[in-house]
């Protein structure tokens, strides 16, 4: 007999016909106020939880006694309470690796783009406002060459350090739990405290998972350290920095500029100051955003839940592998 899941996120039709072909599937495309009572219900017999961008801290997974295993549609479990998830044995797992260098990718977007000013110059152009060449009032910043700060050296931190050091010959400056050899070794990467990174660096790149110990890392006094000419760029999780310091600081023109993939809270709303600014550059959560990249995460998070609740144990993706 085939065990219950209940996905909660539209997936490419070839990650459905698999998922179907091992569980029967109650499927949502997202969680609102007319379905919320249909998906309570649903998970009162599931043993399987599939989707993405839902906050499930809150009380769901109380009507959810059955459940055995849950897969994210992500790399980020901030959306989960891995702690009461692991008391309750189940298996949580997340979609690392596949999104790797799509996300680095669109983390350097982030910086090219707001190093040269290219969303503020591209709107210029198309409002019939370029009338002359270029003079000082419209100039950018080099990339190539400068000094970059990451915060955070996991697969994402290392990819963009890859591309960093590889392709513009930027010094790497990082920060983390603990040093790490390889990135030492391959990119002449320095270890330094996060005071130090903030001080020294040009461009502030963020790529640490949210946690505790880093909400709000990013706060008014650690902005305060920052060059003046320096760019803060976040591809992380919104809630890392402090979002009203940092728009004080751009307003101020305490640092240069602002490169945001990610926000306190998403949609961004829409009376959010940061739409007035113009040294900001600001981006849709599309990290992973490619169609060959979250193909490839519907098809690993399917696989994940399959080996969740199939006998025995997952053999990677596994976010707290103390759940016998």
């Amino acid at each position: 007999m085939k065990q219950n899941v209940v996905l909660y996120k539209k997936i490419p039709t070839f990650a459905m016909k698999k998922l179907s072909a091992h569980f029967n599937v109650s499927y949502f495309n997202g969680i609102n106020a007319k379905n919320k009572s249909d998906f309570i219900s649903a998970l009162k017999n599931a043993e399987g939880l599939i989707g993405a961008s839902v906050n499930m801290k809150n009380d769901f997974l109380k009507f959810a006694p059955h459940l055995k295993a849950i897969s994210t549609i992500s790399v980020g479990y901030d959306n989960f309470n891995v702690s009461e998830l692991t008391d309750r044995k189940i298996r949580l797992m997340h979609t690392p690796d596949v999104l790797t260098d799509t996300t680095a990718d669109a983390i350097f977007t982030l910086i090219l783009s707001t190093a040269r000013r290219a969303v503020e110059l591209s709107i210029m152009v198309r409002e019939g406002k370029w009338c002359s060449s270029i003079g000082s009032k419209h100039y950018g910043t080099d990339v190539h060459h400068k000094i970059i700060g990451i915060i955070g050296m996991g697969r994402i931190g290392k990819a963009v350090t890859k591309r960093a050091h590889c392709g513009f010959d930027m010094q790497i400056l990082y920060t983390g739990n603990h040093a790490n050899q390889e990135v030492e070794s391959l990119y002449h990467a320095e270890f330094c405290t996060l005071d130090d990174l903030l001080a020294r660096s040009d461009f502030v790149c963020i790529t640490a998972p949210l946690l505790p110990s880093t909400e709000k890392l990013i706060s008014c006094e650690k902005i305060a350290l920052m060059k003046p000419n320096a760019i803060l760029i976040n591809g992380a999780r919104g809630k890392i920095v402090d979002q009203n310091a940092l728009i004080e600081a751009l307003r101020n023109k305490t640092i240069r500029a602002a490169g945001l993939d990610v926000f306190e809270v998403e949609p961004l709303p829409k009376d959010s100051p940061l739409l007035t600014l113009n040294n900001v550059v600001l981006l849709p959560h599309i990290g992973s955003a490619t169609e060959e990249t979250r193909n490839k995460m519907a098809e690993c998070a399917v696989d994940n839940l399959i080996m969740a609740l199939a006998p025995g144990k997952p053999t990677k993706n596994w976010v707290n592998p103390e759940v016998n």
